[in-house]
């Protein structure tokens, strides 16, 4: 075992006992349960039938939104950096976007696409700008000496985008995918519980609150953590993998 993976482990075990100290000394099953109690709860959900449906419903419904915004944000932002006109015209709506809080936008986006795809809806809004800004940053910002290059030897369209474009763009896109990832499912999530969709991880834990279910609410908080981490270690892997990148 590698120093770096000792000491990442010796950090989480560190702060596992924290936090299960932190409960022992809380002595409180409803303010705060510790890791152990956690744990159980989570492995008697994830036996059943009903977890994978619920996760299923929704990291797909979040996932979707996600997928629908990066191949919105990267075309129209490809488009944008070719019209200036176009940049100005999407302008207001994109910052519309980043600065309006999903809370209060929720109710209305309710009411237009019902609870069952809200999540889907609330995931494209928060991510959209995201990938749209980076992506339109990243291609202002190529070599111009390679686009020069390109214009002089006439290389067509479409081997300047796979051949040029493409690697420029990785470093933005990552950065991207690192931040959009975690905040649309964090927003996806937050709206299901304001929803509540039936058969959603946003009613598991609205449900979890009502039944003041804490061991249960950590178990849904700890299953949206972990399957952030896999969908962000998945998608900068099929990323990296797309841009010939090691």
């Amino acid at each position: 075992m590698s120093k770096k993976s000792f000491q990442k482990i010796f950090i989480l075990l560190f702060w596992l006992l924290v936090w299960q100290l932190l409960s022992l000394f809380v002595s409180n099953r409803i303010l705060l349960v510790g890791p152990v109690e956690t744990f159980k709860a989570f492995c008697a959900q994830v036996i059943t039938h009903a977890f994978w449906k619920t996760v299923l419903f929704s990291f797909g419904r979040i996932g979707a939104g996600f997928f629908l915004a990066f191949i919105s944000g990267l075309l129209t932002a490809s488009f944008c950096a070719k019209l200036e006109w176009l940049e100005d015209l999407l302008s207001p709506a994109v910052q519309f976007m980043k600065s309006i809080p999903v809370a209060s936008f929720v109710i209305l986006a309710l009411i237009w696409t019902g609870s069952k795809n809200l999540s889907v809806f609330i995931s494209f809004l928060v991510v959209y700008p995201m990938i749209y800004t980076n992506v339109l940053t990243g291609l202002k910002n190529t070599d111009e000496n390679l686009l020069e290059m390109a214009r002089v030897f006439r290389v067509s369209f479409w081997k300047k985008a796979f051949y040029i474009y493409r690697p420029a763009l990785y470093p933005y896109l990552q950065s991207a995918c690192k931040n959009a990832i975690g905040m649309g499912l964090k927003s996806g999530i937050a709206a299901e519980v304001i929803g509540v969709p039936a058969g959603s991880v946003g009613e598991g834990l609205y449900n979890a609150k009502i039944y003041l279910s804490t061991a249960e609410l950590f178990s849904w908080t700890f299953t949206i953590i972990v399957i952030s981490a896999l969908l962000e270690r998945f998608v900068l892997f099929l990323l990296k993998k797309s841009c010939w990148r090691k």
